[in-house]
């Protein structure tokens, strides 16, 4: 057996009233389906979908730091740092605050939390010649200044 992709991601929710319009008006992900009255998909345009959201009501405990599960989601944004500066002005017109932006060498990144408090990456690529030519080069990690880059 040998797996040939990652299908799609389901992220549990406590309101999606709330989490549907972030992940739509702020991310730009499409939705594309509704399952009864507790699950919603959005697809980025080559997939069926990538994304679920599934409610689990207002009372659900806030994801952990210490405890085993998801640590973060990625989407990819662009493949320039100018991609990346217009996000970020972007996520502060919405009120979103950006937590951390790092350069990984093989990509450069902003981390922000959804409603609930998921962690999200949002980032554009390098060259892939950095980690074609150096696979270590992926456990990088580095303060991102965009005002500097």
């Amino acid at each position: 057996m040998q797996i040939k992709q990652l299908g799609h991601v389901v992220l549990k929710v406590r309101d999606l009233a709330v989490s549907v319009p972030f992940y739509r008006d702020v991310l730009g992900l499409r939705e594309v389906a509704r399952y009864g009255g507790n699950m919603v998909f959005f697809s980025l345009g080559e997939n069926h979908h990538d994304l679920a959201l599934l409610e689990v009501g207002a009372h659900a405990p806030a994801p952990s730091t210490d405890s085993v599960g998801l640590y973060h989601v990625a989407f990819k944004v662009g493949d320039s740092l100018d991609e990346l500066r217009a996000l970020r002005d972007h996520l502060t017109r919405h009120g979103v605050p950006v937590l951390g932006m790092s350069d990984h060498a093989v990509s450069q990144s902003l981390y922000i939390r959804d409603p609930d408090g998921i962690e999200i990456e949002l980032y554009v690529d390098a060259d892939p010649s950095v980690w074609r030519d150096n696979p270590r080069a992926v456990a990088t990690i580095r303060r991102l200044d965009l005002d500097r880059a």
